[in-house]
């Protein structure tokens, strides 16, 4: 991409992780380019490290931490370029590690960056709108079981009772989804997920649903009541039905590199991991 005449750097940052070098290096360049910084606020995290303030779609949105944090910054600003910056950690969304994080932003100031589109679940239910990024989860508030009916364009899928239901992007196909059973979708693929949680009896496995496809879910919560975690973050629920669709493209993260189908990074961080006995093959060649 040319370079943009932005004027502001946004910051969403990680409530505990150690990211003082990190705000240093942003500090120093934003004041030699002449440049505002300015924080973004994040649900739940009161860490402040810089001023208040706002972005434009015209700006760069600097993630600092981990996964959780360019997903916090996606929700803070999902018109504006996300830069993710793994602070500690290996992150799947992050473009650079913490020590290169003052070449990514005299690389991101000359233009030489693109944008890796992600999609959202977009979510329609009889108490308004939302989206999420990763997932949407709808889980039972206490003790007892949450009951719900699952169509896909109008043709049942599953009634079940259980811990809940959890629907994800492709993205979030490696997170909650695929602890509870469900598959990996590489990025990029014109699908989402529909996970049931521990369902109580029954039959139904794990759906992949096309992405012009519209996923129904009618809930009857048992006397717990239930919530709804949106990228992990808990909400009470006072809807009975809630519409899912795809909407494709709708996030912007800044890459400096093609990203492949994302299994590359799942390899990295431990997600997927290879066979034992090939393990033990490996270590025997290495040692002839």
């Amino acid at each position: 991409m040319s370079g943009l005449p932005f004027s502001r750097v946004a910051l969403v940052v990680h409530p505990t992780r150690n990211i003082d070098n990190a705000v240093a290096t942003i500090e120093r360049w934003t004041a030699q380019e002449g440049l505002d910084l300015v924080q973004l606020p994040a649900q739940g995290n009161t860490r402040i490290v810089a001023d208040a303030g706002t972005v434009s779609s015209a700006d760069v949105v600097v993630a600092l931490g981990g996964d959780g944090t360019v997903l916090a910054a996606l929700r803070a600003a999902p018109d504006t370029p996300v830069l993710g910056v793994a602070c500690g950690s290996v992150g799947a969304l992050s473009a650079v590690a913490a020590e290169e994080l003052e070449q990514a932003l005299d690389r991101f100031r000359a233009g030489d960056w693109s944008t890796r589109g992600l999609p959202a679940l977009a979510v329609e239910s009889d108490a308004g709108s939302d989206w999420a990024a990763n997932d949407f989860v709808i889980v039972r508030g206490g003790p007892g079981q949450v009951t719900a009916d699952v169509s896909v364009d109008g043709e049942l899928y599953v009634r079940l009772a259980g811990d809940g239901v959890i629907v994800a992007t492709p993205l979030g196909s490696s997170a909650y989804t695929m602890a509870a059973g469900g598959p990996i979708a590489v990025a990029g693929a014109p699908v989402y997920l529909c996970t049931p949680v521990a369902m109580h009896g029954g039959r139904a496995a794990p759906l992949v649903v096309p992405a012009d496809a519209r996923l129904t879910v009618d809930v009857r919560p048992g006397f717990a009541g239930y919530d709804v975690e949106v990228d992990g973050q808990r909400r009470h629920a006072t809807a009975a039905s809630y519409r899912f669709a795809l909407e494709p493209d709708r996030l912007r993260l800044v890459t400096f590199d093609r990203s492949g189908h994302g299994l590359t990074a799942l390899r990295r961080r431990g997600v997927l991991a290879d066979s034992p006995r090939i393990l033990a093959r490996d270590v025997r060649e290495l040692a002839e």
